[in-house]
């Protein structure tokens, strides 16, 4: 009776392994993190001034970048971009020169790699600001 039982698991492996239907690949998404810039206290962008900071993706993803605080006057617009790093400069590839504080871009980094994020005055500005800048990326 267990012969017989196993040989019907046997069969039943054996047909299921030959069928014809595709079977879906399996696909495990990226894991995000998220960076804080600057790191430890807010950065200081000065009037006509421009900040980049640079980081890394292990994988293609969504990256967005937020301007998380920005004072004492949040209503004052500079710029936010988005882009590539290549180890010297920040080549901007998404660019937002409207950014206020609560500001969003979204991005897709089709592969691994060096990118960077740059807050930058767009002549708005009359006194020195502080910021913060989070990016979750893969």
């Amino acid at each position: 009776m267990k012969r017989l039982a196993m040989l019907t698991a046997v069969l039943a492996l054996a047909t299921a392994c030959d069928s014809d239907t595709p079977v879906a690949p399996i696909v495990t998404p990226p894991t995000y993190v998220t960076d804080t810039f600057p790191l430890d206290n807010p950065g200081t962008l000065t009037v006509n001034g421009a900040i980049t900071h640079d980081f890394s993706v292990k994988t293609g993803g969504d990256v967005q970048a937020v301007l998380t605080s920005f004072g004492p006057d949040s209503t004052t617009n500079v710029g936010l971009g988005l882009g590539t790093w290549n180890g010297t400069a920040c080549q901007l590839i998404i660019a937002n020169d409207n950014a206020r504080q609560g500001t969003i871009l979204s991005g897709r980094a089709t592969d691994a790699g060096g990118l960077c994020v740059r807050i930058y005055d767009v002549g708005k500005m009359t006194e020195p600001l502080q910021y913060r800048i989070s990016v979750t990326h893969p």
